[in-house]
């Protein structure tokens, strides 16, 4: 069973190369811009996945999380200290390399925070939020724990959009690109883009790689229990509220990660990556997948964030998305992936046949 896990995402490491090759041959390579992009949600919607379709439990915060990671690291990453470079503070950062120069948009240069030191920080921070909110929060069940979760979104986006230093309704720009390591820059040049582009299915691949060990754990199977009857697990010994809280936790440091490198992969963020419609996205993204279905929330995700970012769907955008979310409730709950079409086209038929009769 290890060694499937491990050979459905050397599938999908496959696939990520062929499309990558295929783009580059039909002179498509401006799709890679879209695809990356469309990896990074990807990553946060299978996070989400965790946390409602194996927990059970129901988040509308995942946007905030995801804005909280991409946010603080624009901050760090943008803030010019060479005002201050006398500074005994500023002086032994730079010396422990926790501060690092580059070029500011007038010609000058600009003291910053390190693009690693800032993705840690945004890391830890969104970690520490998940949890403090986490631990009352998971005390609640149903829709009371969705608006609890909304309720932390929407603060985030409320404090990002009120707040001049983070630049209000325009967001942050000029977020340089994240040097991972010498010759591997996630960045939105053109001579970035291939290498953007592995760097953020790479992130999902790892992603896959643990949930998927994860679910298939004791851990897993615990989750599980949680999800199909939260008390009858308690009784039988399952810690539910610390496994709920650490699947919380790791679904929102999830999203986190992945809204630091795509803000350094776009050289900005707005305040629309922490609003509501962006959650309800997310939770379309896991209904449509299937809220248990890890493969299903990526090929889902994968699909409509590349059509919603090429503008297949235009201005009414938004309204697909709540419409799908409607749709696969009403008619596949289990998600689109899980319908049995065979049974499905069979039950058509049925209907259709007494009609033929009394024509």
């Amino acid at each position: 069973m290890g060694r499937a896990r491990y050979l459905e995402v050397a599938s999908l490491v496959a696939v990520v190369v062929a499309v990558q090759l295929l783009a580059q041959a039909g002179g498509k390579d401006f799709y890679l811009t879209q695809l990356t992009m469309a990896a990074y949600y990807t990553a946060a919607a299978v996070g989400l996945c965790l946390f409602m379709g194996y927990a059970g439990q129901i988040s509308l915060g995942q946007a905030g999380f995801f804005a909280l990671g991409g946010y603080t690291s624009a901050f760090l990453t943008t803030l010019d200290l060479s005002a201050r470079r006398g500074e005994a503070l500023v002086v032994l950062l730079a010396r422990a390399h926790v501060l690092v120069a580059r070029p500011d948009p007038y010609g000058g240069e600009a003291l910053s925070v390190h693009p690693w030191v800032a993705f840690a920080c945004a890391a830890a921070l969104a970690f520490a939020v998940a949890w403090g909110v986490g631990v009352p929060v998971l005390r609640l069940k149903g829709h009371y724990l969705a608006m609890a979760t909304l309720g932390v979104g929407t603060i985030v986006y409320s404090v990002v959009l009120g707040t001049q230093r983070f630049g209000a309704a325009d967001g942050l720009s000029g977020v340089p690109p994240f040097r991972l390591l010498p010759g591997l820059v996630v960045g939105g040049s053109a001579a970035a883009r291939v290498q953007s582009y592995y760097v953020a299915w790479g992130l999902v691949a790892a992603s896959m790689l643990l949930l998927l060990n994860l679910v298939h754990s004791r851990v897993g199977r615990a989750l599980r229990a949680i999800h199909g009857a939260e008390d009858a697990a308690s009784a039988m010994g399952v810690d539910t509220a610390r496994l709920k809280l650490h699947a919380f936790v790791l679904s929102a440091t999830m999203a986190a990660v992945a809204g630091v490198l795509l803000t350094h992969f776009n050289g900005g963020i707005g305040p629309s990556e922490a609003s509501i419609m962006k959650s309800v996205r997310y939770v379309a993204i896991v209904a449509v997948g299937g809220m248990g279905s890890l493969w299903g929330t990526l090929t889902a995700s994968a699909v409509l964030n590349f059509l919603s970012l090429r503008g297949t769907f235009g201005t009414l955008d938004d309204a697909v998305f709540a419409a799908v979310l409607i749709l696969v409730m009403l008619f596949a709950p289990e998600g689109i992936l899980a319908v049995d079409l065979r049974s499905a086209l069979k039950a058509l038929l049925r209907r259709a046949r007494p009609a033929k009769e009394e024509a």
